[in-house]
């Protein structure tokens, strides 16, 4: 093989990084700054003490600061601007995946992250025009999100070598991750010393400076860059010369009726239920059950997602091991990712809600959890490239679409199921949670496949007829 350092296709691997770093600053740094727009509830605090853990501030109190505006929106309220993202970023997800198929994923990922980014800078704005305008710019900023994983996935099927797949895709999909770690404790810190707009203005310029990188530096195909040695080209195209189709029409419905692919839909829409409900309201759940405040709280919200991204680059190492070295089939590496990713955080998730107040434990079941959730980024996650690298981003379009419903449903669900903030209905919007989860795992071992499909192959047509 062709040697991985200053490779073309590591260098990819470490831009898309850093985008998808930028994507998930962009997408949680709200969730954050969203405690300290909202002018604090007073008669709420009165009557809940009783059942919720005591005070627990350890940090010396720096003068704060308040310049910021403060709105008066209620919960429900609040959880329509968390939810409104999904609204958008469920609309581009399968177009996005075509659109990459036909006009590639260079252009596509780059605008989505750069549109994301000026959207990011108009919050501000919107927010003090008022509700309507703020859930508008945030689901504008979701239609921005909403291409980006199919175009690199749509890239990577052209740019990954089969047996580095686990490897490549684990780097660029683990800057998600690490945009949750560093933007949380960092939107706390700005939050408590600037100002929660700068929140947004600091993210969205660095998001525009990305763009200027990545339209730079990247080429949709190994044929069309223009640094790449000739020997890394070779490389990746005879690697994968058996796996892609040549057939410009989509075989739609031989692939709607594909079960594999309906195994990772449901893989996928179960991971992120959990995900995504951990996601917005991680910092809710620390602040009114745990009493921790905004400083303590950014940095323990961001421990889980740590975790998760060194487990995505160490399993995504691992899984190409297997299957490279000790001959592991791939379904059988996927599978076993996928129940250590969902079973494993499920058993935690539940176990969190068990622990009174005990902070430590808390924060370390939740950690634990999403750690173990890092396995499904080498297990179903990336299944789409095995059975059909040539539709890779229009099947992500489709699984992601599916996976985006609980984003939308989930937080709203959560916050009805919350109104007195008590911890016994935290411990039943984990264990909804964690159901659904180990339901998502059976499904995908069950019916899972790590093969190239009939259908994606571009012979498909002439067996038929």
């Amino acid at each position: 093989s062709v040697p991985a350092c200053c490779s073309a296709r590591y260098n990819l691997a470490l831009l898309a990084c850093f985008g998808f770093f930028l994507l998930y600053a962009l997408r949680v740094n709200l969730s954050v700054a969203l405690v300290d727009m909202v002018e604090p509830n007073t008669s709420l605090a009165k009557n809940t003490t009783s059942n919720v853990c005591p005070d627990h501030s350890s940090t010396i109190n720096v003068p704060r600061n308040t310049t910021g505006e403060k709105y008066s929106w209620d919960a429900d309220t609040q959880g329509w601007i968390l939810g409104s993202f999904f609204y958008g970023y469920i609309v581009t997800q399968i177009p996005g995946g075509y659109l990459a198929s036909k006009i590639g994923g260079k252009l596509l990922l780059g605008f989505g992250i750069f549109g994301t980014s000026v959207f990011t800078l108009l919050t501000p704005l919107a927010a003090n025009l008022g509700v309507g305008y703020l859930i508008a710019v945030r689901a504008l900023e979701g239609l921005g999100e909403g291409v980006t994983f199919p175009a690199m996935h749509s890239m990577w099927s052209s740019w990954a070598p089969p047996l580095e797949r686990s490897k490549l895709l684990s780097i660029s999909y683990a800057g998600a991750q690490l945009g949750t770690v560093v933007s949380l404790p960092l939107s706390g810190l700005i939050c408590y010393y600037m100002n929660w707009v700068y929140v947004f203005y600091i993210f969205g310029a660095l998001g525009v400076l990305w763009w200027f990188f990545w339209m730079c530096l990247v080429s949709d195909t190994p044929e069309t860059h223009r640094s790449i040695s000739h020997a890394e080209r070779e490389y990746i195209l005879s690697s994968l010369k058996d796996q892609l189709s040549t057939q410009k029409s989509v075989p739609w419905r031989p692939m709607l009726e594909s079960l594999p692919l309906w195994a990772i839909v449901v893989a996928h829409f179960s991971y992120n239920w959990t995900f995504y409900t951990l996601l917005t309201l991680l910092p809710t759940y620390m602040k009114e059950i745990l009493r921790f405040d905004a400083q303590e709280n950014g940095f323990l919200s961001a421990l889980p997602y740590f975790g998760c991204w060194l487990c995505i680059i160490l399993s995504g190492q691992i899984a190409d091991y297997l299957r490279e070295k000790q001959n592991f089939s791939t379904v059988c590496v996927r599978k076993c990712f996928t129940l250590i990713g969902m079973i494993g955080p499920a058993v935690f998730l539940v176990a969190a809600g068990f622990i009174g107040c005990n902070y430590a434990l808390a924060v370390a079941f939740v950690t634990i959890s999403t750690t173990l959730g890092g396995f499904c980024t080498s297990g179903y996650s990336i299944n789409h490239l095995d059975i059909a690298p040539s539709y890779a981003g229009i099947l992500l379009g489709i699984t992601n679409s599916f996976a985006t419903i609980p984003g939308m449903v989930g937080p709203v669900i959560a916050k009805n199921l919350t109104h007195n903030n008590t911890v016994g209905e935290w411990q039943t919007v984990f264990y909804i949670a964690a159901s659904i989860n180990l339901f998502g795992a059976i499904f995908f071992a069950l019916f899972a496949s790590g093969e190239v499909q009939d259908w994606a192959v571009s012979g498909y047509h002439l067996h038929r007829n």
